[in-house]
């Protein structure tokens, strides 16, 4: 197909940075940019994203050009930019502002350049209106997204009055933001609503739930992941992620103790770094554990990809993750995981391969947890089973290609 007869789409993507434009992007910011680049493979693709992302995009487009890729630069003016320095709320907000913003430059583009469709696609919270969706004439794509996650109740308990303080702000926000008119008439206007677990279904309305489609937040290219097992007799757990309060590395570390009394030859390796290092250091020292559980800040995502392939088991703990990409990424290397089976990780796993377990209470969850390593240790057979189911769920359903190609058939166009 010539690129004259090729559809024009338009998606707004705030958060878009190569994984080759930073050391870390964020989930959100390798969406976006994995989106545009799988939607250039059938269509002309102009790029509406914060004037932040160029010296990354640029830097990635140097390395690895795209075809058919427009990109539009917008900012804010600078008084705006004190909301950036809040809590992840005033980002959220700015970018709320941003897009109206937005808004107008494009509908003047639109006029010229006559666009087949719009994809809001970052940021990918599914409580936040699209003003480009709701108000260009034009069929418009939402998603994927989430965010109706929660904290699960019965944990609130062992959070601080502000972490308290700050997660019923966000229900309350979200609650908001969901009544706001411009949301409701974007969410009426959609053709398809793309959602990454089932809480974000859950929260649409009946007739959003009618177009909806689950669609995941993460992906992988499969060719690039190492695959293949420790051929010794260590039994590796690993986890990475931010070390942020939300994350429960510390949950991670106990239910590892209980199943470490157990099996003393067993190693916890946690990759990662943030506010609460320091804290779980001296948990593992608390708990005698200081041979037998490894810190690695920060690494490479290649050395991360390698760490994984080396290990046993992926152990996950966080209490509210939409996403879960490391999840992905730890299938992809082949490795049965053991999550909560709470948003992103919960759409992720299946008991064909992995451990999920349901969070009702942090005594119930840490013996579960346990439970879980202990069986994968001692039964060889089914930890060797549920690494090679992950590896081929993510091959087969997480892999990019597979999810433009699923992108283009919602498109119809």
């Amino acid at each position: 197909m010539s690129l004259q007869k090729k559809a024009n789409v338009l998606v707004c993507a705030y958060s878009c940075i190569s994984e080759s434009g930073v050391p870390y992007p964020g989930g959100e910011a390798e969406l976006g940019w994995n989106i545009v680049k799988q939607l250039s493979r059938f269509y002309n693709v102009f790029v509406v994203t914060h004037a932040y992302n160029q010296k990354a995009i640029e830097l990635a487009l140097h390395k690895d050009p795209l075809p058919n890729i427009t990109l539009l630069y917008i900012k804010l003016p600078r008084f705006f930019s004190f909301l950036e320095s809040f809590h992840k709320g005033g980002i959220q907000i700015y970018a709320y502002l941003w897009q109206i913003h937005a808004y107008f430059s494009i509908k003047k583009l639109h006029q010229k350049i006559n666009f087949d469709m719009f994809h809001h696609v970052t940021y990918a919270n599914d409580w936040m209106a699209s003003y480009m969706g709701a108000l260009l004439p034009i069929p418009y794509i939402r998603g994927p997204g989430g965010g109706a996650h929660k904290i699960p109740a019965n944990f609130l308990a062992e959070y601080s009055f502000k972490e308290r303080f700050l997660e019923k702000l966000r229900s309350v926000g979200q609650w908001l933001f969901r009544r706001d008119p411009f949301f409701i008439m974007g969410q009426h206007k959609a053709k398809a609503i793309l959602v990454c677990n089932q809480e974000a279904f859950d929260a649409l309305s009946a007739s959003s739930k009618k177009k909806a489609h689950f669609f995941p937040v993460n992906g992988i290219s499969p060719d690039t992941i190492p695959y293949h097992h420790k051929s010794h007799d260590d039994f590796i757990v690993v986890t990475a992620g931010k070390l942020l309060k939300l994350k429960r590395f510390d949950l991670a570390i106990r239910a590892f103790k209980l199943f470490h009394d157990k099996v003393p030859n067993a190693k916890l390796v946690i990759a990662g770094d943030g506010l609460e290092f320091p804290h779980l250091q001296k948990l593992v020292s608390d708990l005698n554990l200081q041979t037998s559980v490894e810190f690695k800040k920060w690494v490479p995502h290649k050395e991360l990809q390698n760490l994984m392939a080396q290990s046993s088991v992926f152990l996950f703990t966080s209490l509210r993750d939409g996403g879960g990409a490391v999840v992905v990424e730890a299938m992809a290397a082949g490795l049965p995981v053991v999550c909560f089976d709470i948003a992103g990780p919960g759409f992720h796993i299946q008991p064909a391969w992995g451990i999920k377990i349901k969070p009702e209470n942090q005594g119930q969850a840490l013996n579960d947890l346990a439970a879980a390593l202990e069986k994968l240790y001692t039964d060889n057979s089914v930890r060797e089973a549920l690494a090679n189911a992950a590896r081929k769920r993510a091959e087969e359903f997480y892999a990019w290609d597979k999810l433009g190609e699923t992108l283009h058939s919602l498109y119809g166009i």
